[in-house]
């Protein structure tokens, strides 16, 4: 388990494009779970359908790519101030099933499905209550900075 102080050590975002609140489950090299936090307070609520509140998809893919960054450096053993970042390198198969709106908890899951060359392929879905609300495969690159 990790919470938002030990984040900041696996991901150089920070507020308010730091899209993870909560990592629940991890296993290195396989998996992630963790949790974003759909508040009314969010920046973005603020110029995306104000009057009708919706999280942009782009975020959650967002999301997905910042939670898969982690499972990548804590498999790797690796954090930003080593000098190295996980970069976004791509997303395939996206799909978006369902409104994540103001008081949703967003399960974010990434598992791995290949690591070659530095490039990682990750199937991520999010969730809300158990119903899904995206889709995506995720790559991200690891660079040395």
């Amino acid at each position: 388990m990790m919470d938002v102080r030990e984040i900041r050590q696996y991901l150089p975002h920070r507020y308010p494009f730091l899209l993870v609140d909560r990592v629940v489950e991890l296993e290195e090299g396989k998996y992630i779970k963790g949790y974003k936090n759909i508040s009314v307070n969010e920046e973005v609520f603020n110029g995306h359908f104000p009057e009708v509140p919706i999280f942009p998809g782009v975020m959650i893919v967002e999301a997905l790519a910042q939670v898969s960054g982690i499972l990548g450096f804590k498999t790797l053993g690796q954090k930003p101030e080593d000098g190295y970042l996980y970069l976004f390198g791509g997303i395939d198969d996206v799909r978006f099933k369902r409104q994540v709106v103001p008081g949703d908890r967003l399960l974010l899951e990434s598992e791995v499905v290949s690591e070659r060359r530095g490039i990682w392929k990750f199937a991520c879905k999010a969730s809300v209550d158990g119903e899904l609300a995206t889709t995506a495969n995720v790559l991200c690159a690891v660079k040395q900075v």
